[in-house]
């Protein structure tokens, strides 16, 4: 598999590390009640498809990404900035 790192260009997958699903960019506010953590840190889906998840691209430029893939075939369609997601989001 590879990924598109923005600043690096296509790099193989063994560069990157896997943060997780996309959703950890939204965290719930310090003062969110229980119930909003216990989801943030716990409840989480494994769905079969097209997904946007956190990649750190620990072999190069050290950027965070979301990257879109394909959980069954593993292709990959993309990757922005996790910053320029953020924002757009």
């Amino acid at each position: 598999m590879r990924i598109p790192c923005p600043l690096c260009g296509p790099r193989d997958r063994r560069e990157f590390h896997f943060i997780g699903a996309e959703d950890y960019m939204r965290r719930p506010a310090a003062d969110a009640a229980p119930q909003a953590w216990d989801a943030y840190l716990h409840l989480r889906d494994n769905p079969a498809g097209r997904v946007h998840e956190l990649f750190q691209h620990e072999g190069g430029c050290g950027a965070w990404l979301v990257v879109e893939r394909d959980t069954v075939t593993h292709e990959v369609f993309g990757a922005t900035l996790a910053a320029n997601a953020a924002e757009a989001g």
